[in-house]
Formats: structure tokens, C-alpha cells, sequence
């Protein structure tokens, strides 16, 4: 389980250090008059989930798995027949 640390931005500015040194042992909640604003993550905790979220795959025209070709042919066809 995840334990997500809670500071104010007046704590933001007035006690960085101990945002920060948070900050390292996981998630800070930062809230704005008792509402949740923003999430301080460390660069490593933030790219894990930017890169398990990106699913995404590049291929150039001539190298996509069949699968992908026929699907890029399909919706072109499809929006041929919209024309």
C-alpha cells in the first residue's frame, strides 16, 4: 500500500525540505485550501507511470504487423466510403 504524505502550499513554501525529503519516500498530496491540487513524485516515480501508461507503438507504413496494416487499411477505406 501506497501512503501519500498531505501538505498545504503554504507548507510547500514555508517547509520545502520536508516536502521534498517526503517526496522521496513516496507520493505528496498538495492541496490548496483543503482541496487536492497537485502530486509531488520523484522523476523515477513519474516516468514509471508515464511509460506504463503509453501503450502506444510507431511503425512506418511498410513495417507494421499484418494485424496493424489491415486495421490502418480498414479505417482508410472506411473513411474513403464516408466521402
Amino acid at each position: 500500500m501506497i501512503v501519500v504524505a498531505h501538505f498545504s502550499l503554504t507548507d510547500l513554501s514555508n517547509r520545502s525540505g520536508e516536502v521534498v525529503e517526503a517526496a522521496f519516500r513516496g507520493p505528496v498530496d498538495i492541496t490548496r485550501r483543503g482541496k487536492r491540487k497537485f502530486v509531488l513524485l520523484t522523476a523515477e516515480d513519474y516516468d514509471r507511470l508515464v511509460n506504463a501508461a503509453d501503450t502506444r507503438q510507431v511503425f512506418h507504413a511498410d513495417d507494421a504487423p499484418d494485424g496493424v496494416a489491415a486495421m490502418m487499411l480498414a479505417a482508410l477505406t472506411s473513411e474513403d466510403d464516408q466521402r
